[in-house]
């Protein structure tokens, strides 16, 4: 017989019956052998007969459509048709029999499979049967402990007029100009200037370290501090040479740490003009009441919401560490690994969103997110069992608040709650998110919670 899709070996009829040495038990027909916490091993047979007639009754359904040189259509002889097709149609019946067989007999014996079985021919099959073990994890036991003696922190955060005032700030340099500023005068904070550049170490030149018409706003952080220093002052027309340290954890790993000398020439120099602060501006922003007052009270009410989704973020995360902390299970191999597979295919998308060449190619250890993984399995296990327990399933009226509350950031809220209403899979989502929310306050409900103040701009820097 050909191999089946599980295995690829192939396997032979044989008229001995199955003798299992380990711990059993029996769920009427199907006998489950516990091998080692949650592997677990069962049986398959399936009738030669069974078999064999399937793979007859799709070959003659072939038939009926295949093509073949010198012959009609539905005319072509079945050994012609068994010659072409019998392999690939027997691997398929093997694997949809094997596959029927193993789902009934789990069914029957009332266990929760954890990822894909390892399904292996057997020798010693009973006459007229063709045998096969199905190895394979179960869902755990989930034992959850007592919460009440564990101590959580409790994150909250208040908007300030300050960060209002930056907020403003920021949606006025969003919209601003750059006019040429006067040649006598030099480079300012805020200043957008061009440069030519080149760096070197021990006399030559690393990789990225040098450009021409490079262009940055002085003060604003996108280079390093030293190098906005040097730059400060320079006119049209200069040429500067100056050291620079690159600090320690610097992202370009090649250059962490050492010391570079650069040479700069000033092409360019521009001063920033921002708008005023206006009726006209504050209507460009979609503020009707074109006030001051209109405008610091809807940037309030923005950052209000993003310092609530962020503060319940880190709730969130403390709640699920209480969780872990108390509960009690065995974490299946099988899910582990699907979640390793998962990470790792998301890693090689960022590095092709990144633009890295042959991402498809590059190698990441998948050990580099075990723990993750292990992490992420455990914790679904577990929020998943006090769902369970504690009834917090999201309610229609939560998904709905939720979809409401999203919505009401963006410029056409109606048509962003249609947008989510309208697909199964993005609902799915947002019942994901209000199910996490359950959880969390159920938790912060049942630990002793320590209150704790975060200032605005550590949360938001977080």
């Amino acid at each position: 017989l050909g191999p089946d899709a599980f295995t690829g070996v192939p396997v032979r009829v044989r008229p001995r019956a199955p003798a299992p040495t380990n711990f059993c038990e029996s769920f009427m027909a199907v006998t489950v052998e516990t091998l080692e916490k949650l592997e677990r091993r069962i049986t398959l047979l399936i009738p030669a007969t069974e078999f064999n007639a399937e793979i007859e009754t799709r070959l003659k359904k072939l038939s009926r459509t295949v093509k073949a040189d010198g012959f009609r259509p539905g005319k072509v002889p079945m050994s012609v048709v068994a010659q072409r097709y019998g392999y690939s149609v027997q691997s398929e019946v093997m694997n949809d029999k094997i596959g029927q067989a193993f789902a009934e007999a789990a069914n029957e014996a009332q266990l929760r499979v954890a990822g894909v079985p390892r399904v292996t021919p057997k020798d010693d099959a009973p006459e007229g049967q063709l045998a096969f073990e199905a190895t394979f994890e179960v869902y755990p036991e989930v034992t959850l402990g007592d919460l009440s003696a564990v101590e959580v922190e409790r994150f909250s955060s208040e908007v300030t007029d300050a960060a209002i005032d930056r907020t403003v700030d920021i949606l006025r340099k969003q919209r601003r100009t750059f006019g040429q500023r006067p040649a006598a005068e030099g480079a300012a904070e805020a200043d957008r200037v061009t440069i030519d550049f080149e760096g070197k170490i021990d006399g030559e030149t690393f990789a990225g370290g040098k450009a021409e018409g490079f262009q940055f706003i002085i003060g604003e952080g996108q280079m390093l501090e030293q190098f906005d220093k040097a730059v400060r002052g320079m006119k049209v027309g200069d040429n500067k040479t100056f050291p620079l340290q690159f600090p320690e954890d610097y992202h370009g790993k090649d250059v962490a740490g050492k010391e570079a000398d650069f040479l700069v020439t000033m092409k360019k120099i521009e001063v920033q003009n921002l708008p005023e602060l206006d009726e006209a501006f504050i209507k460009s922003l979609g503020i009707a009441d074109g006030t001051v007052d209109a405008l610091r009270a809807d940037v309030k009410k923005n950052l209000e919401r993003e310092v609530k989704f962020r503060v319940l973020g880190k709730n969130k995360a403390a709640a699920m560490d209480a969780l872990i902390q108390v509960a009690t299970l065995d974490v299946p191999k099988a899910l582990v690994d699907n979640e390793l597979e998962r990470l790792v295919a998301n890693a090689r998308e960022d590095l092709k969103q990144r633009g890295v060449k042959d991402a498809d190619k590059a190698p990441i250890p998948s050990e580099l997110f075990q723990p993750q993984a292990e992490r992420r399995v455990r914790l679904g296990l577990v929020v998943a069992e006090l769902v369970k327990t504690a009834n917090l399933q999201a309610k229609p009226e939560q998904l709905q608040a939720h979809i409401e509350e999203m919505s009401q950031s963006y410029e056409k809220p109606a048509d962003v709650m249609r947008w989510y209403l309208s697909d199964r899979q993005r609902m799915a989502e947002v019942e994901a998110v209000v199910i996490e929310n359950n959880v969390t306050a159920h938790v912060l409900s049942q630990v002793k919670v320590v209150d704790k103040a975060l200032p605005f701009d550590e949360l938001m820097t977080a």
